[in-house]
């Protein structure tokens, strides 16, 4: 057990850290009732979470995290950990909790929890850096960002999930000269994780890859190379550009639909603003409705600098749900 300051004084309410595999069924129900309540599209299973946990990055979940209980019956946890990116190191942390303990004073005494465990973390990192705590949070997670809000953070940016509602409608569009399109092979992945890279430094929040990232990699249920589209320049066997197209088939029986993802865009600076992106799009719809599927959805940058939400938009994808992040800036004196 845990003593959690400022914890409600609700009968049966306790905190602990994590156990290992035997919480995942929990984790992955607490996950599920929670993004259920904030109309989240979830379907995480405790396979999901396992896979998940194994892969942690800068994050201990046995001292990184804790699981509160009512009479034993897990209902929510926090768990944090910290990224180096191109603005700072961010200290990121993501809590849920069933919709019926809400509003009770719980999420608060996670939240400060938390804080305290991540700024232990950070009084251990160099005080040079520039240092934040960070949370995503979805459009209708309304009373986390009131949480949030009351405890200092402010969102400093936004980001859309865009989503085409028909692939029968896909505009043709050409190929620029000195480029052509291979199949994502073995032994191309160094090259296109190189790229990935490459194209992604610009991005705001951009993290650099972590050892163990290129293998990690290839074993999510998202490595569905047969479905990519991957731009060579001709000229220097380099790759000019990639779109990431991947399709979860346990999301869509969920959800009864039939959508892919057109994600994963990056575009080589030499050859952007030539119209590659808007073709390899083209041809990722074109991959996804191949494979029967009738919709496509990503996630954009509202404040790209590459202008992405219009380039999205003429490739008939709409603006359907909105992110923020937030961020509490701190210092370790």
């Amino acid at each position: 057990m845990i003593k959690v300051k400022n914890a409600p004084s609700i009968h049966g309410l306790s905190f602990r850290h994590f156990r290992g595999e035997s919480d995942y069924p929990g984790i992955a129900a607490v996950l599920n009732a929670s993004e259920a309540a904030d109309q989240i599209e979830r379907n995480a299973t405790a396979e999901a979470i396992a896979n998940a946990y194994q892969h942690l990055a800068n994050c201990d979940p046995y001292k990184d995290m804790i699981i509160a209980e009512v009479e034993g019956e897990m209902i929510g946890y926090v768990r944090g950990g910290w990224q180096d990116k191109n603005t700072g190191r961010g200290y990121e942390h993501s809590g849920f909790l069933v919709p019926q303990w809400r509003r009770k004073g719980i999420g608060g005494a996670m939240l400060a929890w938390m804080e305290n465990r991540l700024f232990e973390i950070a009084s251990t990192h160099p005080k040079e850096e520039a240092k934040f705590f960070q949370v995503a949070v979805a459009q209708s997670q309304e009373g986390t960002a009131i949480l949030l809000e009351r405890a200092g953070y402010r969102a400093v940016r936004y980001f859309y999930e865009m989503v085409r509602r028909t692939l029968v409608d896909i505009p043709a569009s050409p190929l620029p000269d000195g480029l052509e399109l291979r199949p994502a092979l073995p032994e191309h992945y160094p090259a296109i994780w190189k790229s990935i890279d490459d194209t992604s430094r610009e991005e705001w929040g951009y993290q650099r890859p972590a050892e163990g990232d290129y293998e990690e990699w290839q074993t999510t249920p998202r490595f569905q190379p047969h479905l990519w589209q991957i731009a060579w320049d001709t000229a220097t066997d380099q790759v000019a550009g990639h779109v990431l197209t991947f399709i979860d088939e346990e999301e869509n029986e969920q959800f009864n639909r039939k959508r892919g993802y057109t994600e994963g865009i990056g575009v080589d600076p030499r050859w952007r603003r030539r119209g590659l992106a808007r073709a390899m799009i083209s041809r990722s719809l074109h991959a996804q409705k191949n494979a029967g599927m009738t919709e496509s959805a990503l996630v954009a940058d509202s404040d790209s600098a590459s202008g992405a939400t219009r380039l999205y938009e003429s490739c008939g994808f709409q603006i359907v749900k909105r992110t923020a992040v937030y961020r509490k800036p701190f210092i370790i004196i």
